[in-house]
């Protein structure tokens, strides 16, 4: 029964991962499922009809984000603490450690002449500004479809009356 209730914990934690990140692999192993087989476990599941109403449910929640709006939102609101953690390392950290680096955030990576490296972020401000537009324009869609809904329903009704 415990392992059941852990698995059920494991795949709510996915969907809000999910929903947040937009990656199927890496919400997974958010999640708690292992690395090796965290692609696996998610493709599962997104084929539970039961974790597709939960991510249906928590997007309507938010306003019906999308993995754009989602993206944004980790640009402009996400943790650069592996940048830095990368950027101030004396030795190139072993692959297994920079698989496991959150990244997202970074736009640009290089060695310069001296022996550092120069990491480049993403602009939050643009990022914040490009979710303002993004979200004004859904906002602008949906006052244009309240609209026509009502003009063709005031419409509908005018022709009633001539009959």
């Amino acid at each position: 029964m415990q392992e059941k209730n852990d698995l059920k914990a494991k795949r709510n934690a996915f969907c809000c991962y999910y929903v947040m990140l937009g990656n199927v692999a890496e919400a997974a192993e958010k999640a708690g499922f292992g690395r090796e087989n965290a692609l696996t476990e998610g493709v599962k599941c997104l084929k539970s009809a039961e974790c597709r109403r939960t991510i249906a449910g928590l997007r309507e929640a938010l306003d019906g984000d999308g993995n754009v709006s989602a993206g944004l939102k980790r640009l402009a609101f996400g943790n650069c603490a592996d940048a830095v953690y990368l950027v101030f390392a004396d030795e190139l950290p072993p692959p297994g450690v920079i698989e496991r680096l959150d990244l997202f955030n970074v736009s640009e990576i290089k060695r310069v002449k001296g022996g550092g490296v120069e990491v480049k972020l993403f602009d939050r401000l643009k990022a914040l500004e490009k979710l303002f537009e993004l979200e004004s324009s859904c906002s602008d869609r949906n006052k244009a479809a309240d609209l026509i809904a009502a003009l063709t329903s005031s419409a509908g009704e005018e022709v009633d009356k001539d009959d």
